[in-house]
């Protein structure tokens, strides 16, 4: 049975008294001039108490001035196309959460997204929380996504891609992790050691293709979600969901048939009918 816990459940002061390993906050971030200063200020707070070790920015190049603005409040800041030589350019967020783990201090990554428009700084406490428990490895984020229209906005109807493509699958092939209410989420919490282990698929097909390769290693006793609230971020035109569900459907079906497991379903892709899967592998493979 997957755990899960509620942010407030984890004070800062008692995580730095429990964990003993060190926090790294990793945020991939591409055109997120509007939202990472504000981010960035909240993690500074966890810093100077001393939960935090260090803030990494990993950007795109943002020709927004995202990375100055970053580095102004305070974060340590690389472009994601400088790390890990040997692998051309980036292709995307889930290649910049790989790379990295080049840069890292930590023995814990936190990652988060950097275009949260009511980032709380209790989102990296309630993902690091339940790592004071050795016997969990991996912790994901939960919470209600508003969607906005114009000057309204709905209490929910956000997360369109997790429920039209990720939970449904999931119900289908992997029907344990569906316990996961926000599978795509991508506040997460985990050792250091243990991403080090898994492939990390390069798209927006990275969080589900972790989460089934962590579920694989370490089962659904050492992982956890947390409930953080709510998550208020800008919402991709349809035309562009279809695409990133592409992306999440062939990461899953890739990930499903990497592992070979009995006791999950298949996807069969037929080859030209969706997007190319490129999958970095293991980092602790990697040649530095």
């Amino acid at each position: 049975m997957l755990d899960t816990f509620d942010h407030r459940d984890f004070a800062a002061a008692d995580i730095s008294r429990n964990l003993r390993e060190t926090v790294s906050v990793v945020i991939p971030t591409r055109n997120t001039a509007g939202t990472i200063a504000a981010t960035v200020a909240e993690l500074k707070v966890l810093a100077d108490d001393g939960l935090v070790e260090q803030i990494l920015v990993v950007d795109a190049d943002s020709p927004d001035g995202t990375a100055s603005l970053a580095r102004d409040a305070g974060a340590e800041v690389v472009s994601e196309n400088e790390l890990v030589e040997g692998h051309g350019p980036c292709r995307g967020k889930g290649d910049a959460m790989w790379r990295a783990l080049a840069a890292v201090t930590g023995d814990i990554v936190v990652y988060i997204d950097g275009d949260i428009a009511d980032f709380g700084r209790h989102y990296v406490t309630g993902v690091t929380g339940p790592l004071t428990d050795p016997g969990k490895h991996f912790v994901k984020g939960r919470y209600q996504r508003p969607f906005r229209y114009g000057e309204s906005e709905e209490p929910s109807g956000g997360g369109r891609v997790t429920e039209l493509a990720a939970r449904p699958l999931l119900a289908r092939l992997a029907p344990e992790l569906l316990a996961f209410d926000q599978p795509l989420a991508g506040e997460v919490a985990a050792r250091r050691e243990l991403l080090e282990q898994i492939p990390f698929a390069c798209g927006y097909g990275v969080e589900i293709s972790m989460l089934i390769d962590v579920w694989d290693r370490v089962g659904i006793e050492g992982m956890a979600q947390v409930e953080l609230g709510t998550k208020r971020n800008a919402h991709q035109p349809l035309s562009a969901l279809s695409g990133m569900s592409s992306e999440v459907i062939a990461a899953m079906a890739a990930a499903l048939d990497r592992l070979g497991r009995e006791d999950t379903g298949r996807l069969e892709m037929v080859e030209g009918s969706g997007p190319e899967v490129t999958v970095r592998p293991a980092f602790a493979t990697v040649s530095r």
